[in-house]
């Protein structure tokens, strides 16, 4: 066993991490890409006022998180108290607030420009936000599981159990990839509807809605990393 190991495995036989609210951090995550998900149902309604008012949701809980994440750096335990590395800890928790960072910038996309969808469109639109709360869901199980490991390690078993769920992100961010090509391609089928303009607005707000979910895969990429490795 490594010196460091050592000292660490010593230290949790009389410490325990104080509580740091990662899972807060998360559920504004959640929230963001629920709000998102009505934003984009109100946009495809055109309901632009209700559009503006879910755009500002999302600014208030991005705000929140960004508070939560600071009151963490401030009160993390140096890493000898922790069974990671905390500057891996910590570039995990910016890979999460980047969920509501890109959850922030799509609902604003939502307010630029109101479209009137077809309906095979607005379906594709309804489709990709679900799919990418449905990953974000699933990205704070991962965390609920990994804050409790950060509180009462349990060894091997219990970061087997947490990493089973990594996967199941990453499928649900392929199936958002999958929905993101299809919708771009009835887009672009309907170019000289929309025109340039409008092209250019709804294939950035595909993007931007898919974003979304990318952060969260690249999050739980980064967790698996981080426990593989310690």
């Amino acid at each position: 066993m490594k010196y460091r190991d050592f000292i660490r495995s010593l230290i949790g036989l009389f410490s325990k991490m104080p509580p740091l609210p990662f899972e807060e951090h998360a559920g504004k995550g959640v929230l963001a890409a629920w709000k998102l998900k009505e934003g984009v149902e109100a946009y495809c309604a055109g309901n632009m006022e209700l559009v503006e008012l879910k755009s500002s949701e999302v600014d208030l809980l991005e705000t929140e998180a960004d508070a939560i994440k600071q009151e963490i750096r401030k009160n993390l335990p140096s890493s000898l108290l922790l069974p990671v590395d905390s500057k891996d800890l910590l570039f995990f928790l910016n890979q999460q607030d980047e969920i509501l960072n890109k959850a922030q910038s799509a609902a604003y996309w939502l307010t630029l420009r109101p479209d009137n969808l077809p309906e095979d469109m607005k379906r594709g639109f309804l489709r990709l936000a679900t799919a990418t709360l449905e990953t974000i869901s699933v990205n704070e199980r991962l965390l609920s599981g990994f804050y409790g490991f950060l509180n009462k390690p349990g060894g091997q078993d219990n970061i087997r159990e947490i990493l089973t769920l990594v996967p199941q992100v990453e499928k649900l961010e392929h199936e958002v990839d999958l929905i993101e090509s299809e919708l771009l391609k009835k887009i672009f089928a309907n170019e000289k509807t929309f025109g340039g303009a409008g092209i250019c607005h709804l294939t950035i707000l595909v993007d931007k809605i898919g974003d979304v979910a990318d952060r969260a895969a690249a999050a739980a990429d980064t967790l698996r990393t981080m426990l593989l490795r310690r």
